[in-house]
């Protein structure tokens, strides 16, 4: 991870998505996408952070599924903040399964909490969802 991403995912963690976007706004490359989607979801920009969020998953790649599931929860939680509940509850399922498989149990909570958040008809199976 070089310097400019440690030091946007840091102004993110400490809530200070602009100082974020001032780190990475001019980045293309996934880890950019994602971190400029969420700051964008923390601003309350639901449209443009969704589209960050599916652009850095589709261009993280296979080898990268770790990644790849995280920007897949963030693209769950930004569609639930937008009561956009037309995605499939099976992908957020699967990404909660990838991200406890490879022991990142704070983001497979996270996922597991959004889940419980889903309307019961939209919910994943109980047995989908690892926990």
């Amino acid at each position: 991870m070089d310097s400019l991403i440690a030091a946007a995912a840091r102004a993110l963690a400490s809530g200070d998505p602009l100082g974020a976007l001032q780190r990475v706004a001019l980045r293309d490359d996934p880890p950019a996408l994602a971190l400029r989607g969420i700051a964008m979801a923390q601003l309350g920009e639901h449209p443009h952070a969704r589209e960050l969020l599916r652009r850095a998953a589709r261009a993280f790649g296979r080898h990268e599924g770790l990644a790849r599931a995280r920007c897949v929860v963030a693209e769950a939680e930004v569609a639930l903040a937008m009561r956009d509940l037309g995605g499939s509850p099976r992908s957020l399922a699967a990404a909660a399964a990838a991200l406890e498989v490879r022991a990142d149990h704070a983001n497979a909570l996270q996922a597991r909490l959004i889940a419980a958040r889903w309307p019961r008809s939209r919910r994943p199976a109980a047995a989908a969802i690892p926990g």
